[in-house]
């Protein structure tokens, strides 16, 4: 089984088809704990294990897909384009919420680690988790954190919201397409957005819209809230 998943293609081959699975079985289910980047995530570590494939191994085929993810993230642009002017017309609601959600985002990650008495270098690790990996590894190093715990509490971050989400936020009411897109794509980036796309291109187009704003907002705004900390 290691030798069968350690060449390139294969990897590639068979993380497409845990894929294709994890979202036939969420097409059929329903339930927002099968999110099909959950049921991936975990199915290919579980695989891994238990063929014993060192991770970088898996990664020789791996790099294949990752190449993609660039292209993927340019293409959120066109849901946003499509959407330009009914966005434009809430620009002002979409900045303050979006400003809003950009700082209970940043403190809600460190005020309560450095509550519970972790060390510097993790609470600032922990200042960008929601936005996207590129944005969120480069904060951290400026910060002093710890990139690769950066970038896991960051994919950690994308797959919760995208599970838990959306029906929090029908539980509390949200209906605006616009707000419901916004909230993922502040909250959990580029999973999230992949979910408001499910909803319909106004929430996909917000959601691509909140990334680069957050993304904009935490490089600026981290810095500063971290320092209010003792």
């Amino acid at each position: 089984m290691a030798d069968f998943l350690a060449s390139p293609l294969l990897a590639v081959a068979v993380t497409l088809a845990v894929f294709a699975g994890a979202r036939a079985l969420y097409r059929r289910v329903r339930f927002f704990l099968l999110n099909p980047v959950l049921i991936s995530v975990a199915a290919l570590i579980a695989l891994l294990k238990l063929a014993r494939l060192d991770y970088d191994v898996y990664m020789q085929g791996g790099r294949v897909l990752h190449f993609f993810l660039a292209p993927a993230v340019v293409a959120l642009g066109l849901p946003l384009y499509r959407q330009l002017e009914r966005l434009r017309r809430e620009i002002v609601p979409i900045l303050v919420s979006t400003s809003a959600g950009s700082v209970l985002g940043i403190l809600g990650a460190v005020f309560p680690a450095w509550l519970l008495g972790a060390s510097p270098a993790v609470v600032r690790s922990l200042a960008p988790k929601s936005v996207t990996t590129p944005i969120a590894v480069g904060v951290a190093e400026v910060l002093g954190g710890l990139p690769p715990l950066t970038a896991a509490v960051v994919i950690a971050t994308g797959i919760l919201g995208a599970v838990a989400g959306p029906p929090l936020l029908r539980l509390l009411g949200v209906s605006s397409p616009v707000a419901f897109g916004l909230a993922m794509g502040a909250a959990s980036h580029g999973i999230g957005t992949a979910r408001a796309l499910e909803h319909g291109e106004p929430a996909g187009a917000a959601a691509g819209l909140a990334i680069a704003l957050n993304g904009a907002l935490t490089a600026v705004l981290a810095p500063w809230l971290v320092r209010l900390l003792p």
